[in-house]
């Protein structure tokens, strides 16, 4: 017969048990290397107190150190978002340090390439939408309402949350892993030896890009999501095709529009800064990068949350 250490190891718990409990017991039908093994291990007792106790800190103690990490943070956060600030400041004076090739596959990179996953995610999203309100609408006879519901809810809010989402989640995450692996390689240090500053040559071709790319995916999300919306309406509610087409016109106005494209181009500017920040601020090994872009997903994520309901509320208070 076969046995291995984890036949030890059962037989040192046993044997440890019954002497505990003072309980007789036979090791003749044991084989002599099990039993030779067996008695090593018994000779020599376990050693108390060999490694000292971590020390549990009270929970005031761990509450005081996450309120001190929680305003580093907030602190490293507030000198990145002003460092991008003094770097687009000199874009805009034509005295940036980057290159527009890289600009223009960023741009490729966060546009062209996001319209798949754009598309898929909001025409789902509107399908949703439309087949909730289907739902309580038919129990008034307001079906029509649902072009209504679809309509301002994508249009106006839905479109770019759910979009700022998916390209925290695509985008966001690239540029900390992208930022992250160059500062494990040392890439940025190189930089900066050479007298060229990572905020303008890295940081701000990304924060350009996602920023010009946002709104135009918005508004083609919104055009999927009130695509989604109708397939439901004209597939459940027996709704025509132009009917539904003159009602959504009808509720959606151009405020919304506009209100969902400036969320868009804020929540473009979230995302990039949390993915930038991340990276650069990634530490020196390999497990650092994946830590650095689940990060930056959390905080575009977090970023987009609260962003839309300050948004919300200024909208409110301005009655628009």
């Amino acid at each position: 017969a076969f046995w291995d250490t984890g036949l030890l190891t059962f037989l040192n718990y046993l044997h440890n048990f019954c002497s505990r409990h003072h309980i007789s017991q036979d090791l003749a039908g044991l084989p002599e290397g099990a039993r030779k093994l067996l008695e090593l291990a018994s000779a020599v007792p376990e050693t108390k107190d060999a490694r000292p106790a971590e020390p549990r800190a009270s929970f005031l103690i761990h509450l005081g150190e996450e309120a001190i990490h929680f305003f580093q943070s907030a602190g490293e956060m507030m000198a990145f978002i002003g460092d991008a600030g003094l770097a687009f400041s000199k874009l805009l004076r034509g005295k940036a340090q980057y290159r527009r090739t890289d600009l223009g596959l960023i741009i490729q990179a966060a546009g062209v390439q996001a319209v798949p996953i754009v598309s898929l995610i909001n025409f789902l999203v509107g399908m949703i939408i439309a087949f909730t309100g289907a739902i309580q609408m038919n129990k008034f006879g307001a079906q029509i309402y649902v072009a209504d519901l679809v309509g301002i809810a994508m249009v106006r809010l839905m479109a770019a949350i759910m979009t700022g989402i998916v390209m925290a989640g695509r985008t966001g995450g690239a540029f900390a892993a992208q930022l992250g692996t160059m500062q494990v390689n040392e890439e940025i240090d190189a930089l900066q030896t050479l007298g060229i500053s990572p905020m303008e040559f890295l940081v701000l071709p990304r924060l350009v890009a996602l920023a010009l790319m946002m709104p135009p995916l918005c508004l083609y999300a919104n055009f999927m999501g009130i695509l989604g919306g109708m397939v439901v309406a004209v597939g459940m509610l027996d709704i025509g095709l132009v009917q539904y087409y003159y009602q959504t016109a009808a509720a959606v106005g151009l405020w919304n529009v506009g209100i969902g494209l400036f969320s868009g181009f804020v929540f473009g500017i979230i995302v990039a800064l949390a993915g930038c920040m991340r990276g650069m601020q990634c530490g020196r090994s390999a497990s650092a990068v994946g830590d650095a872009a689940t990060s930056a997903v959390v905080t575009a994520i977090v970023g987009i949350i609260l962003a839309t309901a300050v948004i919300t509320l200024l909208c409110n208070v301005l009655g628009i």
